[in-house]
């Protein structure tokens, strides 16, 4: 009661309960059952819920709110005509959604509606704050809306550090994570997915139609890939200490303009792409992102980058154990 109490003063249930929404919830097993669904419902709209029972196997699958796991959201949202699907991972920390047409939208993509909406809809203001492995759309909007913008290392903790100091609108990562001005500076995926229904609400349009909007006004569609990289923890460390000791200047047939350090090394692209090269915190992994302003350039630059990190990996007499 207490947290429900909370977020009824982060968004406006009232116009949420005049809009009569309908909506998929998948809740992939996690403690989101009994909270996004119960407030929806509660609030006017008409809610279809998948996996909202407990089971520590989580039906067999990873509760991660990503694309491979929410088909039967989709499929759902196709079936029912539903105007959007939201899905958390496990602890409900982090988010995804599903938009009317079945597609998936990205965190990168939610990230960058929620900021517009909070701009437009509700007339917000504040400094943004994002990771290293996050969207530059972020940046394109506040350059847009006249927004200080601050870069972290990966972590929400770090997002959540800059949301203590200073006037921050919102803060998120590219893996899902969110809070906003109001809230906790943690991450929250049920109040993350009730303000992208706020926005909705607000809107009284298509997701699909709304995300279109936002590329007409910012006047950029980013490509956005990850690739994981397994070695033995030596092989690793050597990878590493290699790049960080003498990076690339160029990639592939382009300049890197600058390299910055925040966490691992950021290459900035001369045509406005980057590269993000850093070791994984959590698991034995090197993790490289990739953002360009096409899918064919994102896979370009993904090849030219990659030929790099190979031909280090061989003279190393490394072996990938596993890439992802």
């Amino acid at each position: 009661p207490g947290y429900i109490e909370s977020i009824s003063k982060l968004i406006d249930l009232e116009r949420l309960a005049q809009a009569k929404l309908r909506l998929g919830c998948e809740c992939l097993f996690s403690t989101c059952r009994g909270y996004l669904d119960k407030i929806l419902r509660d609030n006017g709209a008409d809610v279809h819920v998948l996996h909202d029972w407990r089971d520590p196997l989580f039906g067999g699958l990873t509760p991660e709110p990503k694309p491979e796991y929410l088909t039967e959201l989709s499929a759902l949202v196709k079936r029912e005509k539903l105007q959007v699907g939201l899905a958390t991972d496990g602890d409900a920390d982090r988010f995804g959604a599903i938009d009317d047409q079945g597609e998936y939208l990205s965190p990168n993509q939610l990230l960058a509606l929620l900021l517009r909406h909070l701009v437009k809809n509700r007339g917000m203001h504040g400094s943004v704050v994002k990771t290293v492995a996050t969207t530059h759309m972020l940046d394109k909007l506040c350059a847009l809306y006249g927004l200080e913008i601050d870069e972290t290392p990966v972590g929400f903790k770090y997002i959540g550090e800059i949301m203590r100091q200073k006037d921050v609108l919102i803060g998120g990562e590219e893996s899902g994570g969110v809070s906003f001005k109001g809230h906790i500076p943690e991450k929250d995926g049920i109040a993350a997915s009730l303000l992208l229904v706020e926005m909705l609400a607000y809107e009284k349009k298509p997701l699909s139609q709304i995300w279109g909007e936002l590329v007409r006004e910012t006047g950029s569609q980013f490509a956005y890939r990850r690739r994981d990289l397994r070695l033995t923890a030596e092989n690793q460390k050597r990878l590493v200490e290699t790049v960080l000791a003498a990076p690339f200047s160029t990639i592939g047939k382009s300049r890197v303009e600058r390299v910055t350090r925040a966490d691992g090394l950021k290459f900035y692209v001369e045509d406005g792409s980057w590269v993000l090269f850093r070791h994984s915190g959590t698991e034995p992994l090197v993790r490289l992102y990739y953002e360009a302003s096409s899918a064919e350039r994102v896979e370009e630059l993904k090849r030219d980058f990659e030929q790099n990190i190979d031909r280090i990996v061989a003279d190393l007499g490394a072996r990938l154990l596993a890439v992802h």
